[in-house]
């Protein structure tokens, strides 16, 4: 159980995020957007606002930014949105794969998308989404994918960025947090 949490305003919602050590000297502040309808709601209805007007066609990462990737797909009139999974499924015939560093997931990870997600793709302006971005290694991933897929990329978005990702000029964002001395 988290002992120190940071407080996060975002998109009209106040939320009190635990913070986790990921190593013996890193720890961030965990925002799980997962099963919290009003600040998946919340933060699609900002960054329907911020996002470019061109965009096609979203590609988000399991799993986190699921919920944030339907209701901004809704909110833009989208039909649908593309999830890349980190691991192959029955369904999946020949998927195309990358694979990305990721510090919330420990290492390397493999993120998949079928065929078919991949012809949805080909030929599209594509928003990059996730629920964060903070050392980059999921959203570069995810421009791999769409790019072999034949995508084209026009903007990069999260609910927040973290640490560094703060500072960035080249990625959509609503709020930021910083990381965090582990105890």
């Amino acid at each position: 159980m988290a002992e120190r949490f940071h407080e996060l305003k975002i998109a009209g919602c106040t939320r009190q995020l635990p913070i986790l050590n990921l190593s013996d000297t890193e720890a961030i502040a965990a925002f799980i957007m997962l099963g919290d309808v009003e600040l998946a709601e919340n933060c699609a209805k900002e960054l329907a606002a911020k996002v470019p007007l061109e965009t096609e066609i979203i590609v988000t990462a399991e799993t986190k930014g699921i919920p944030l990737a339907e209701e901004l797909s809704r909110l833009l009139g989208l039909k649908r949105y593309v999830t890349a999974r980190k691991s192959v499924k029955a369904y999946m015939e020949d998927p195309l794969c990358v694979e990305d560093l990721s510090i919330t997931t420990k290492g390397k990870q493999r993120l998949y998308i079928t065929q078919e997600d991949g012809e949805r793709i080909k030929g599209k302006k594509v928003l990059l989404l996730d629920d964060v971005i903070s050392k980059g290694g999921s959203m570069k991933a995810l421009r791999n994918l769409t790019e072999t897929a034949g995508g084209i990329v026009i903007g990069q978005a999260a609910a927040v960025a973290e640490g560094d990702a703060a500072e960035r000029k080249d990625i959509i964002f609503l709020a930021s947090i910083p990381l965090f001395e582990a105890q």
